[in-house]
């Protein structure tokens, strides 16, 4: 198969991006798959995502890159040329809930994700022989906080993880550990917040009488549950539905939010933007 290739990059909104980008590729006969820019005016950055193969000329990723780099010096751009055949190496944080952690192994088994899973850590034995079923390796952290972000840190750096998807790992993270992954962690939780904070929230949220539940899949920060959010979704219920109901739909709805983030992070569709982010769907 032909090769292809993504370029990403946000910057600083001006005239002439777009044209020196497609230019850069028409020059090398470059073919574009996909190209999709937003412009933030309240930032006044620029954001812009280009999926192209059929370089005539026979360059690899590397060389790409060299080639690149003079028009991304010009026009200060953060930016990232990858091989679409690259994906994102990302480690699973658990606890004893299942849903989301079997919904992304299956994705993953199916090739329906486009992240390559790489292993999974958890303060819990229970879903140890869930995921070595799937040919991942379990480790169980140790007990105490600091041990157990040492550990996983160890792990993420160990298996060459590029991001930590917190699949209902039910532990907050340390604001350093929050620090030192900003932009590689991923977290979902209910979308009650900020009501309904703590434990039993679908109890508390029965005996209110919500009307909608849902899910947010967001970027982790040191301020608790309120990063960057990537993904939501919600769904209606009514008086009939009891505390088992809800929680059924909630799980579900977590399992597809996070699902949806992860693959959109895997493809290089999230941009960071302040305390908000772009995603070209």
């Amino acid at each position: 198969m032909t090769a292809s290739w993504l370029l990403t990059l946000d910057c600083a909104d001006r005239p002439g991006i777009v044209a020196a980008v497609s230019g850069f590729l028409a020059e090398r006969g470059g073919f574009i798959l996909d190209s999709q820019q937003y412009a933030d005016l309240d930032a006044e950055r620029f954001f812009m995502r280009v999926e192209f193969k059929g370089v005539e000329t026979p360059l690899g990723t590397d060389a790409l890159r060299e080639a690149f780099t003079p028009v991304a010096d010009r026009l200060m751009l953060n930016w990232e040329l990858s091989d679409t055949a690259d994906r994102p190496r990302v480690l699973i944080a658990v606890s004893q809930g299942s849903h989301c952690l079997n919904d992304l192994l299956h994705r993953w088994q199916t090739r329906s994700l486009g992240v390559e899973i790489v292993g999974v850590v958890s303060n819990h034995e229970a879903l140890r022989a869930l995921t070595e079923w799937h040919g991942l390796p379990f480790t169980l952290l140790p007990s105490g906080k600091e041990a157990q972000e040492t550990a996983m840190l160890d792990r993420f750096d160990t298996l060459g993880a590029d991001y930590l998807i917190l699949a209902r790992y039910m532990q907050i993270l340390s604001p350093a550990l929050a620090d030192r992954l900003a932009g590689r962690c991923i977290n979902i939780h209910h979308s009650f917040l900020p009501s309904f904070k703590g434990a039993r929230p679908y109890h508390r949220a029965h005996e209110r009488g919500v009307k909608l539940i849902g899910a947010t899949a967001h970027f982790v920060t040191s301020d608790l549950d309120e990063g960057p959010i990537i993904e939501q979704a919600v769904e209606r219920i009514d008086h009939r539905a009891s505390v088992d109901d809800m929680i059924r739909i909630g799980r579900d709805i977590e399992a597809q939010v996070l699902a949806r983030a992860v693959q959109w992070v895997g493809a290089r569709r999230v941009f960071l933007n302040g305390i908000r982010t772009i995603v070209f769907r």
